[in-house]
């Protein structure tokens, strides 16, 4: 998949006493980025919900920090799907400065397709995987 790139500014409300970013806030981020990556790809989250019945979840995160974001840092979140299954996506994230090769965070992020209704895995509709694999050529 090619890189999908998402900016994203530091707010005040997003450090803590120390005045860097707190940890769960990468998170926060890294969720944005992705909502926006599917937006990117022509489907709403909400509109999966209504209309096919699935939502996406975390299932499993491993999340590393290497420096930290401060107030006002220009930041953005590098997403890229590194394995796609019939119910899951594996995802790989990165968040960096603007303009800086150096990784402030990284994480691999294993997001499911279940139903909205039983909460059990479910497969990924068709136009979506098929959207996925035609971002990746």
């Amino acid at each position: 998949m090619t890189d999908f790139l998402w900016p994203i500014r530091v707010y005040y409300e997003d450090t803590d006493a120390a005045g860097v970013v707190y940890y769960a806030n990468y998170l926060k981020f890294m969720e944005r980025a992705r909502t926006e990556y599917v937006r990117s790809l022509g489907f709403e989250q909400d509109a999966l919900r209504e209309q096919d019945g699935i939502v996406f979840v975390v299932r499993n995160v491993s999340l590393q920090l290497h420096k930290p974001a401060r107030f006002n840092d220009e930041l953005e979140v590098v997403s890229n799907i590194q394995k796609v299954a019939r119910t899951n996506l594996i995802f790989t994230q990165i968040i960096r400065r603007v303009n800086e090769d150096k990784i402030l965070s990284e994480a691999e992020i294993q997001i499911v397709s279940v139903n909205a209704v039983s909460w059990k895995p479910q497969a990924i509709p068709e136009n979506v995987l098929q959207a996925i694999n035609n971002n990746d050529n």
